[in-house]
């Protein structure tokens, strides 16, 4: 059995009708540990399963954000069972702090983030995410009608204009393919013949420049995803998103408020992990055998990470929803330390 593109889980139900439960729903649930009268952000909506999940825990207000306008419209649906807790913004997780800024007037209880690309969208054909369904190639998660989508490059425009060694250097970063320098290669010699317009074509060429299936435990994985996964990230600027999410998430948390990520690949969680071991005060790791170091000049930590390292879904999971096997949730509780951005403009204020 070929994985598709590692990607984040579907709906509980719900307005969507679907049938995915999210992906370490209750390792979510357990770190967010919804109240009455607080205030969520599910930074990337997607089909409302982690929304509906806090919601129904307790009394309390959420904020979906989606870039896609798709799942905006399902959210406002979803809407109608919780009336006046549930609020849809269409925009981008990385953009929150300014999504928000006129909506809430305190501090917010937790964010939820669940990283990458949903289930609907690569089960759309016509979204160009996945290499098991032809489609046309765009990838670019609003959509290609949406106006927001309009100034970015599809997929189709990277793999047909961009230089040999751009290419490369692309699925090498964000795919992690070691065979980057082969399948760049191998599009520049096809593209020079008709432009590279389907899923369907690229697969094909990626799989004859990889040749030989990786293996991921029992897994077999399809020789198209690293690249798949590195032209979607590189599209939607999904790391440069995942920064921006991160500092945002820090300002905008109250003390005691929590943050929860869901991430899929490797990029991805390390980015995260780096983040929150940073902003803990944990600094980079050093040998027990060398003497502790005293840096005054180290920023206060904002965070305080709620388990160590990452939980990862059970076997039981992963046996429902293979979606689950790469998944990785890290959560951490936000203290009164103001966030560096705050700090800076309050000395300017002093």
């Amino acid at each position: 059995m070929n994985a598709e593109t590692p990607m984040k889980g579907g709906a509980a139900g719900g307005a969507s009708g679907g049938a995915h439960k999210p992906v370490l729903l209750a390792e979510v649930l357990e770190a967010l540990a919804p109240r009455d009268g607080a205030i969520y952000v599910d930074g990337t909506f997607g089909a409302g399963g982690y929304s509906r999940a806090i919601l129904d825990a307790a009394d309390c207000t959420v904020w979906g954000i989606d870039r896609d306008r798709s799942a905006v419209a399902r959210g406002r649906k979803l809407a109608e069972d919780y009336p006046g807790r549930l609020h849809m913004i269409e925009g981008c997780f990385g953009d929150m702090k300014a999504l928000l800024a006129d909506r809430l007037d305190s501090p917010l209880d937790g964010i939820a983030l669940d990283l990458g690309v949903s289930s609907m969208q690569i089960d759309e054909a016509e979204r160009g995410f996945s290499f098991r369904f032809d489609g046309p190639l765009d990838m670019r998660m609003e959509g290609p009608d949406d106006d927001k989508a309009a100034g970015r490059p599809s997929a189709a425009e990277v793999v047909n204009n961009l230089p040999e060694a751009e290419l490369a250097d692309i699925i090498y970063r964000y795919g992690e393919e070691r065979r980057s320098r082969q399948v760049a290669r191998a599009i520049v010699t096809a593209r020079a013949e008709k432009p590279i317009t389907r899923t369907g074509e690229l697969a094909d060429l990626v799989r004859g420049a990889v040749k030989q299936t990786a293996k991921r435990g029992a897994k077999a994985i399809d020789p198209a995803t690293r690249t798949f996964q590195a032209l979607r990230i590189h599209v939607n600027d999904e790391l440069g998103e995942l920064e921006r999410g991160l500092e945002a998430a820090e300002q905008l948390l109250g003390p005691g408020g929590r943050l929860a990520v869901v991430s899929f690949h490797s990029l991805e969680d390390r980015q995260v992990k780096q983040f929150l071991r940073a902003r803990s005060g944990e600094g980079a790791a050093r040998s027990r055998h060398l003497p502790p170091v005293q840096d005054d000049g180290a920023a206060a930590a904002t965070f305080r990470p709620l388990f160590r390292g990452s939980r990862s879904a059970g076997e039981a999971e992963c046996r429902d929803n293979p979606r689950a096997r790469s998944a990785h949730l890290r959560a951490a509780e936000r203290n009164d330390t103001p966030a560096p951005g705050k700090r800076a403009s309050q000395a300017g204020r002093s």
